[in-house]
């Protein structure tokens, strides 16, 4: 199947609310094209060099979310450029985000990270030390968070529904609480292979790249 195909199909599984980020990383903008003609408008790049270069030449209605790792000496450069931040995950970027923002007097729309599985290859948050991370956040005053975006550890169904589960109970922990820069609208969880079970969960952003562009390796 083509990547129309796949969009189609991706949607006539998911329910309405639920929101579809086309992950466009190593993608070239060819394939990008097709996803836009087949409706998409919200895509996910890894590394902010190849956001900003693909940014600078698509559709200027297209919203970009940045979702991997992000380097406290790269923030400058997201500026006007990308729609949320799906990698907040250190009170050091958190300082940073806060910085820059401030000195274009802009507001910056974040999703905290959470390591729910605990493991050391991956960024994130630990479950112990969030509250000293929303203590933070809420002294700032160019950062918005909008929610919460885990990367669950490898595994079957059932440790997938675990985590996702267990990062649900978290989102509506915050959700019941009043904040002045926090909201619970996002959970951002679910990609190409477990983006089902996830929604069964209560996601309401998936990011799906192979379901949408196929395994196909593009040399970029």
């Amino acid at each position: 199947m083509g990547i129309k195909e796949n969009i189609e199909e991706i949607k006539s599984k998911i329910p309405s609310e639920v929101q579809l980020l086309a992950v466009s990383k190593t993608k070239p903008i060819e394939a990008l094209e097709e996803a836009y003609a087949a409706g998409m408008r919200e895509f996910g790049e890894n590394k902010v060099q190849e956001l900003l270069a693909k940014e600078e030449i698509f559709h200027k209605d297209v919203k970009w979310h940045l979702i991997g790792h992000l380097q406290t000496n790269k923030v400058k450069y997201l500026v006007d450029k990308v729609h949320l931040i799906h990698s907040l995950d250190s009170i050091k970027l958190l300082e940073e985000i806060e910085k820059v923002y401030e000195k274009n007097e802009k507001t910056a729309n974040t999703l905290i990270q959470i390591n729910i599985g605990r493991e050391e290859s991956k960024s994130g948050i630990l479950e112990e030390n969030l509250n000293e991370f929303i203590e933070a956040i809420e002294e700032c005053n160019h950062i918005l968070v909008k929610g919460i975006m885990v990367i669950i550890p490898k595994g079957n169904e059932e440790s997938n529904r675990y985590y996702f589960k267990k990062t649900k109970g978290i989102f509506d922990e915050l959700k019941c609480k009043k904040f002045k820069n926090i909201s619970m609208d996002i959970l951002s969880m679910g990609m190409t292979n477990d983006y089902m079970t996830a929604i069964e969960e209560g996601s309401t952003l998936v990011r799906v790249g192979t379901g949408i562009f196929g395994e196909r390796n593009y040399n970029v």
